[in-house]
């Protein structure tokens, strides 16, 4: 039988995150530092180790790759993470890492060609902060969704956080899981999510389904996880929306 670890999850980031992520169960912040009580946070935590690889390597050795025709760039990816990611039990690891790479693909250089006025430097800190943790859920190779937090469900976490109104909630959500609605910043993600293990997956087709994203390894059954998601994903959304502060118009 696997011993899941539930010990306190302490992380110091590269910068210090809005503290309404406080207001959500078995969180506190506190300037950089993130602490995390699964029991308290999580809704399901059966595991308590990811696959990664180092950022800075992906950095130097994947980002600048381009694709040929022998080689589409979800081979490359799933080679690099073949060769150099490694299971670890280290969940601080896993956020400094997620930071990175949620850092660099919202980054405020795109505000200009994203399309979207209405999406502000203030609104990518927000992705970088909610997509971070997120990395922390996970999805085996069966399809089984092992850990599930708050922030699976985008738009009512962000909602509970940055006491956003539903419209900008939903917006945010299209901006996370639609790759910036652009091929090129496709394949950012792709590369950017081989330091996670895996490529960015959406149990969703549209904001109102609020269905979530994972990062999920490659070959994970999606069918499978299509049908547990399902099955639990209505009252912890009601859950987390539980902890609103205000009601947001």
């Amino acid at each position: 039988m696997t011993t899941i670890d539930t010990t306190a999850i302490t992380v110091e980031l590269p910068e210090a995150l809005d503290e309404r992520w406080s207001r959500l169960p078995g969180m506190h912040v506190d300037g950089r530092r993130l602490t995390i009580d699964p029991a308290g946070y999580f809704f399901r935590f059966e595991s308590s180790t990811w696959l990664v690889a180092d950022w800075e390597l992906v950095k130097a050795q994947l980002l600048d790759v381009e694709e040929t025709t022998e080689s589409a760039v979800e081979q490359l990816a799933l080679d690099f993470i073949k060769t150099h990611a490694e299971s670890t039990s280290d969940a601080a690891r896993v956020l400094r890492t997620a930071y990175g790479v949620y850092s660099y693909l919202f980054r405020d250089e795109h505000l200009a060609s994203l399309g979207l006025p209405q999406i502000t430097s203030g609104h990518l800190q927000m992705l970088r902060e909610a997509a971070t943790l997120m990395a922390l859920n996970k999805v085996e190779l069966d399809g089984h969704i092992s850990n599930v937090g708050p922030c699976w469900f985008f738009p009512a976490a962000t909602s509970v956080v940055f006491d956003l109104d539903d419209e900008t909630g939903g917006m945010l959500d299209e901006v996370y899981h639609g790759g910036w609605f652009n091929e090129h910043r496709r394949i950012e993600s792709i590369k950017a999510h081989a330091a996670l293990g895996g490529r960015l997956v959406h149990g969703c087709q549209s904001v109102p389904d609020q269905s979530g994203g994972v990062v999920a390894p490659y070959g994970a059954s999606m069918a499978a996880f299509r049908d547990d998601l399902a099955a639990f994903k209505a009252g912890w959304i009601k859950q987390v929306y539980t902890h609103r502060v205000s009601d947001p118009t």
